[in-house]
């Protein structure tokens, strides 16, 4: 007996019968249930058992449920209902995979004693790894004096460093201070009276001495040298080299050394 169609629910013979969504069709009764645009096996797509097309196939679509307080007492016994089902689940289940370990004097000689061989492991690879990464200067006399050497030329060339920066910025530096350090000392300059001893009043300054005149102030870096002021009047200027006077400051009464380039003849 040949089968109904699903559509038109007359017989369909095998010759025209095709077989789709557990039913039995024709070749003209397989179509679209919108716009009857007649369908293949290729080009259907299902939906409750009715052939569609791609542009009238149903789209799914949610429902958007109000936030009521019957919704939302029903949600809050759902959460009760899943911590119930939690807690006893893990009431259940407690003891299984682990075990509790009581914290007994037994158990803390146990864990001083673990920690005491991981010390003592960790000691022995550092004995074996020692010195293969790096070498141990050994702390010898010889060694001694060199790190002595060492930090006395380091404070030296501070102290150099030091001493530079006292110098005023307001006035061009002294030309040949480092080559006079170097030369001998001068023995006149040794027999003059000390620094900073102010010059007699009573005996006046030498037929023919040298006047000179402060054309830059000045600061003492040193304590035989005289800070100046624009302005103070040098006597008795004696000529060291190119770049420092020896004289007597007319204002302070200090003799001392002067750099040449902070003055001029009068």
């Amino acid at each position: 007996m040949n089968p109904p169609c699903g559509r038109c629910n007359k017989p369909v013979y095998p010759t025209e019968k095709i077989n789709c969504l557990d039913k039995y069709w024709h070749k003209g009764c397989f179509s679209c249930e919108v716009c009857k645009m007649a369908l293949s096996m290729t080009t259907y797509k299902g939906f409750e058992k009715k052939p569609y097309c791609s542009m009238h196939y149903p789209k799914t679509s949610f429902t958007i449920v109000a936030d009521t307080p019957e919704n939302l007492r029903l949600k809050q016994q759902s959460m009760l209902n899943s911590q119930a089902l939690y807690k006893e689940d893990f009431e259940k289940n407690k003891g299984k995979g682990f075990s509790v370990v009581a914290d007994t004097p037994e158990m803390q000689r146990v864990k001083k004693t673990q920690d005491q061989i991981s010390h003592a492991l960790y000691k022995e690879d550092f004995e074996k790894n020692k010195g293969k990464g790096f070498s141990v200067v050994v702390d010898t006399p010889e060694m001694q004096r060199l790190k002595k050497t060492q930090d006395q030329i380091s404070n030296i060339k501070y102290h150099e460093d030091f001493e530079k920066s006292r110098f005023r910025s307001d006035a061009p530096p002294p030309e040949n201070r480092q080559d006079y350090e170097e030369q001998p000392s001068n023995p006149e300059r040794f027999s003059q009276p000390p620094v900073g001893q102010t010059c007699p009043a009573a005996v006046a300054p030498p037929s023919g001495g040298k006047r000179y005149q402060a054309v830059y102030s000045y600061t003492a870096a040193d304590a035989d040298e005289v800070s100046l002021q624009e302005g103070d009047l040098i006597l008795n200027v004696e000529q060291i080299d190119e770049g420092w006077m020896f004289g007597c400051n007319q204002r302070t009464g200090q003799r001392g050394m002067l750099p040449a380039n902070y003055v001029r003849p009068v």
